[in-house]
């Protein structure tokens, strides 16, 4: 015998019946919508939180990275503009240095070179060495005019240490004190001021002439120079 338990039955078509009117209620229908509607919301917002965090974060990253390289490269320029300044003033240094040697020796050198020129005889002297501007000034005398004539030529030849030589000589009769070395008598010491003077002809001579240093000279031959005659060197008062 089959047993049917219309209870049960009855129950669950009212169930669904329920349901399917619930469900066909527009109102059901738009609370359904909204709760769906909602959820895609709060769904979206969380992404949205989550994305904007990441990039924040990135952002954030990336900006304290950018702010450590600023510092390390100002840090940098720093250290080379104080390394410029230090650079700097070790070149003037140098520079004062080189400026200070090149005073120093320029008139050692202008000297050594004139003494190496200078007649073998005792009685030739220099009075006087003047220099006014790129040109020097001798003055002195000579017992005789050929040792100003040979001098006048040791300059000239002189593979461009001096240049556009000219020199003018005059004789005249300087006061000697006999035993003593050649000198006016204005200038003797007093122990020899009981001693005769003697008059003696004597060559004073005034030569000109241009020194160039031996770093900044000219490229000329030696050889294509000419002779000097007597006459184009001295020049007799």
């Amino acid at each position: 015998m089959i047993k049917v338990n219309l209870l049960d039955s009855v129950t669950d078509k009212t169930s669904v019946a329920t349901i399917e009117t619930r469900v066909a209620n527009p109102r059901t229908q738009g609370r359904l919508v909204l709760l769906v509607v909602v959820a895609l919301l709060g769904m979206a917002i969380v992404f949205d939180w989550t994305s904007a965090n990441s990039a924040h974060a990135e952002v954030t990253a990336e900006l304290k990275r950018q702010e450590e390289q600023a510092a390390r490269m100002e840090a940098i320029k720093k250290e080379q503009a104080e390394l410029e300044k230090k650079t700097q003033e070790i070149q003037t240094r140098i520079d004062a240095i080189k400026k200070l040697r090149s005073s120093q020796q320029g008139p050692v050198a202008v000297l050594s070179a004139i003494n190496e020129r200078l007649p073998k005889i005792t009685e030739f002297r220099l009075e006087s060495i003047e220099q006014k501007g790129g040109e020097l000034i001798l003055k002195g005398d000579s017992p005789n005019e050929a040792a100003v004539t040979q001098f006048g030529r040791s300059m000239e030849f002189s593979s461009g240490l001096f240049t556009n030589v000219s020199i003018e000589t005059k004789r005249e009769l300087l006061d000697k004190v006999t035993g003593s070395s050649a000198a006016p008598a204005s200038a003797a010491a007093p122990e020899d001021a009981n001693k005769p003077v003697v008059k003696l002809d004597t060559v004073t001579f005034t030569l000109k002439c241009k020194y160039t240093a031996p770093g900044s000279q000219t490229s000329a031959p030696t050889s294509s120079a000419k002779p000097v005659a007597p006459a184009q060197v001295a020049k007799n008062n």
